[in-house]
Parts: C-alpha cells; sequence; structure tokens
C-alpha cells in the first residue's frame, strides 16, 4: 500500500507545488533578534498548577503591522520542501483526521482557516463540505469562553495541519478551560473521532498515574508540543503515551543538497521526566534518562524563522497575517506527517525511533545548560532539544 502511495505522490505532486486580549511577558529572543527590534511574544499566560499554557510565540517585525495585510513567514510550500513532504502532500491523507486539541473558543476559526487555505492554494476546508468540524470537550456545539491567546493558538494549529496534510479532515476540540482535567476530557473525545491528536502545550511535569489515561490512545498518534522556555521537561510531552516534538531553527540553504538547514532552537524544551517510565526504544543507554526522555522528534519552532498564520480576533479589532514560533509550529506539523503515512492505528511512538534513518539529524545548537550535554545540546543521533531529529518523508512515521 505504502509503495502504491509513493508511485501517486510523484505524479501529482506537482499540482500542489503549484498550487484575553493582553500579551504575556516578551519569550527570550536571541542577540540578533533584540539587535534588530524583533519582538517574540508569547500568547498565552503563565500556567497554575494543574493547568496548562499554550505554546505559541508571536514575532513582532519593526514596520510590520501585528496582523499584517501578507504573509511574511515560511509557507506550506516552505515546510514540504524543507521536510521532503511535496509528493505525500499531494496525494495522501484523504481518508485521514487530524484532531486539534486546545482551551476555549476560537469562534472565527472556520473563516480564519478558510484565507489562509485560499491564499496559499490548498483545497476548501469547511463545515458545508464536511472537512472541518468544531466541538465542544464533549462533541457538542456549545463552545467555551472566548481567550484572545489560545484563539490565536487555534488558528495557528489548524492552519499548520492544513500546511502539512491538505488532504486531511480537521477535527478542532475546544476543552472548557486550559485545565488538565479539561484538556484531557477534550483529548479523549479526539481520539476516539481522529487518527492523529496534536497538543500544542504543556505544564510542569506530572504523574501519567495521574492524566496517563486522557493521552494512552493505541492505534491513534498523540503528539505533544515539548515547551517553549529551554532546558527542562512538560506534561504532556513527558508522558509516556505520547509522540514529545522538540523545536529546531530552520532556514533557507541554497545551493546545498537538501535546500535548507536546521540547528536545535534555544527555547525548545528537553530533558528526563522524573514521574514517568522511558519508552522502550528510548532506554538510559540510549539516552541517558532513567524514566521518559524528551523529545522524540522535532520541527520548526523559532519564532525568528516563524511560519505564516491567518488569524482575525474580532474582540481584538484586528485581523491579518501573524508570524508565529513555538513548539506550538512543531507539534502539529509532526501530526499532519503522521497522517501523511497512515500509520497510527499500526505503530506507537516506539517506532521513530526504529526508523531514524529516514529522519534529519540536527547536530547542532542549544537549549542551556544541563548535568548531560545530550539532553540540552544537539549531536549526532538522539538529542534532546531536537529528539531522533526532523521529517525527511513519512518513513519514520
Amino acid at each position: 500500500m505504502r509503495v502504491m502511495r509513493r508511485i501517486a505522490r510523484i505524479a501529482l505532486a506537482a499540482a500542489l507545488i503549484a498550487g484575553s486580549a493582553a500579551v504575556s511577558a516578551p519569550a527570550s529572543a536571541s542577540p540578533a533578534a533584540a539587535r534588530s527590534g524583533i519582538v517574540h511574544s508569547r500568547v498565552c499566560s503563565a500556567a497554575a498548577a494543574g493547568f496548562a499554557q499554550c505554546h505559541a510565540i508571536r514575532t513582532t517585525i519593526p514596520g510590520v503591522a501585528p496582523h499584517a495585510a501578507t504573509p511574511s513567514g515560511l509557507s506550506p510550500a516552505d515546510l514540504l520542501s524543507a521536510y521532503g513532504l511535496e509528493s505525500a502532500a499531494a496525494t495522501d491523507g484523504s481518508d485521514q483526521t487530524i484532531a486539534i486539541v486546545d482551551a476555549y473558543d476560537a469562534p472565527t476559526a472556520e473563516a480564519d482557516l478558510a484565507v489562509y487555505r485560499s491564499y496559499f492554494g490548498l483545497p476548501a476546508c469547511t463545515t458545508t463540505n464536511g472537512c472541518f468540524t468544531k466541538v465542544n470537550q464533549s462533541g457538542g456545539t456549545s463552545y467555551p469562553a472566548t481567550d484572545a491567546g489560545w484563539a490565536t493558538e487555534i488558528s495557528l494549529d489548524i492552519d499548520m495541519a492544513s500546511a502539512i496534510c491538505p488532504n486531511c479532515k480537521i477535527l478542532l476540540v475546544e476543552a472548557t478551560s486550559a485545565s488538565f482535567a479539561n484538556l484531557g476530557t477534550a483529548v479523549n473525545y479526539a481520539a476516539a473521532h481522529a487518527d492523529v491528536v496534536s497538543n500544542s502545550y504543556g505544564g510542569s511535569d506530572a504523574r501519567d498515574a495521574r492524566y496517563g489515561a486522557y493521552y494512552n490512545h493505541p492505534g491513534v498518534a498523540i503528539t505533544v508540543s515539548s515547551g517553549d522556555s529551554g532546558y527542562g521537561v512538560q506534561y504532556p510531552a513527558s508522558s509516556h503515551y505520547v509522540t514529545a516534538v522538540g523545536g529546531t531553527t530552520l532556514t533557507k540553504a541554497p545551493g546545498t543538497a537538501r535546500g535548507w538547514t536546521e540547528t536545535a532552537w534555544d527555547g525548545a524544551g528537553s530533558g528526563c521526566s522524573a514521574r514517568n517510565a522511558a519508552l522502550t526504544s528510548a532506554p538510559s543507554s540510549l539516552t541517558g534518562c532513567t524514566k521518559r526522555a524528551v523529545a522524540d522528534v522535532s520541527a520548526v519552532a523559532d519564532p525568528a524563522t516563524g511560519v505564516s498564520v491567518y488569524d482575525s480576533t474580532p474582540y481584538l479589532g484586528a485581523s491579518g497575517w501573524l508570524t508565529f514560533g513555538g513548539t506550538s509550529v512543531a507539534a502539529p506539523i509532526i501530526a499532519g506527517v503522521f497522517a501523511l503515512a497512515g500509520n497510527a492505528d499500526a505503530i506507537d511512538n516506539n517506532y521513530p525511533y526504529t526508523h531514524s534513518s529516514s529522519l534529519n539529524d540536527v547536530t547542532s545548537g542549544s537549549n542551556g545548560s544541563c548535568p548531560t550535554a545530550s539532553w540540552c545540546t544537539a549531536g549526532t543521533g538522539w538529542d534532546g532539544p531536537t529528539g531522533l531529529g526532523t521529517p525527511k518523508g513519512t518513513d519514520a512515521f
């Protein structure tokens, strides 16, 4: 089946290529960003115990309106090129549903998605054509309150799922609040109605004994962003049952075989859980962690090399194009790759470890200081900030 899909991809790839209110304190910016006046700001407030913070980071560029008339970040074509996914995205995914789990309501989510997909020549994904569905955490249509930060997180997540898997259906599940209990309830609903579930949020490292039932869904790929505060572990990325997604800085490299280069992003979360069991294929001999190691794989997350997102926030009186980073970008990208591969019902989160040759190994960059170098510094093979590496096609998924 996979061979037949690859043949079809080659034939049709060219068609795709042608065609809250207050923002919290700025995230740490690179020296280059600081010199240029670029500001990277978290869109969600810090989380209290038992709650999660969304991981989206907005980039504000001097001279560019916060909601611009045209996009300035990476496009779907850029992402597909960087990760060798053009042919897969052209033909695969029509039998797959990606669920996006976030907190609170984004009242303009479907309309914003329509603008993003139309601008980049992606097929329409609407309630009317059966591609897009929005529900609350129980599957109903009585939506929770609106939060500006989480609403922009939702725009980011559904745009990235669309960019990687334009033929996939999208199920947006909105939790009543950012508590792990409500987000977990939303994940349970999502897992019962989707092939892949993307989660772009996290809080303090927690025990699977407390929350793991929300994320333990054999036959469904669950991706979780690793965090945006540098070295250190967050939950649910530290759960035994999920694919923890780290972050990179992705840069065009004309004249090279790949056309892109990647280094570890200095904001990506990583390290060792003190609470949850290691993956079978990621023992201490590989990671140096006696328990669960983070991350497993990675994708672009640096807001300085961020992605384009369309968002309208009528409660703020603004709409337009934004540039985003954070491991919130990486988690739905990897969810999209799982959907393109179409194997979630037959594999688990150990699968990338036995197919690491089908990933781009990221071997430079760091996200801080740590007791064991590989937990915070990229190198050959597994490392904390980037895991085993970034997608090189779909074969590692």
